[in-house]
């Protein structure tokens, strides 16, 4: 897997970034900071304040309106469209609406990753099933997802997003869905990911999470950006 040769280097940088939807105010306004390659944040704020918006960004969903924004070195305004799934390719993401495809088995969509990687079906067999079992699914291997509950559709989604040891792993409120129990363990994943080089950033209002945890917080109050 290509990673940053620079130990330094910034994962993702946003210098002035404002976004606006048509012709209403701007609902990020001048959005500073950087995530260094390694790095564990939480980005919170309340419901509406731009943590979505600022997932979406980073992920190439959205383009801002102003501003600069570079992933692994790379300024996002200067990335063609054909370079876009490559780039792509280096983020892990979990949805909040979980963006599974019905039509596969839990261990098929959490497979998807390593086989647009390329991964051979004995690495399929080997890792997946493991980390299923890990996040409390075991007996739900060949489930579809319409047959799923919110909480076990979250943790198929949470385990797409990490099996693949994306560089880069956004999460947009990956405990919205289930018990403190199941939140603990997954956000103990998260961080063991995060041990391995994956730079981590999660979109959360569980305030209790974020003290537990103590990793740096970005706190997003009325469309500008405080670091904590």
């Amino acid at each position: 897997m290509r990673r940053e040769t620079a130990d330094t280097a910034n994962v993702v940088q946003f210098d002035s970034v404002g976004v606006r939807y048509e012709h209403g105010p701007e609902i990020l306004q001048d959005i500073d900071f950087s995530l260094p390659a390694g790095s564990f944040h939480f980005v919170t704020g309340a419901s509406g304040a731009g943590k979505s918006s600022i997932l979406r960004l980073i992920y190439l969903a959205q383009r801002p309106n102003r501003g600069r924004i570079a992933l692994f070195g790379r300024d996002v305004g200067a990335v063609r469209r054909y370079e876009m799934p490559a780039l792509r390719r280096r983020i892990g993401v979990v949805f909040q609406d979980f963006r599974l495809l019905d039509h596969l088995s839990t261990l098929d969509n959490v497979a998807l990753p390593l086989r647009v990687a390329g991964a051979s079906e004995d690495d399929v067999r080997k890792f997946v099933p493991d980390l299923l079992n890990w996040v409390g699914l075991a007996d739900h291997l060949h489930a579809k997802p319409p047959t799923l509950s919110g909480g076990q559709k979250q943790r198929v989604a949470i385990a797409r997003a990490v099996i693949g040891r994306p560089e880069l792993l956004l999460a947009d409120e990956p405990t919205g869905n289930v018990d403190d129990q199941i939140a603990v363990r997954l956000m103990y994943l998260f961080e063991e990911l995060n041990k391995l080089g994956t730079t981590v950033l999660i979109a959360t209002h569980n305030e209790n999470l974020v003290s537990r945890l103590r990793h740096p917080r970005l706190r997003l109050e009325h469309g500008r950006l405080r670091q904590d």
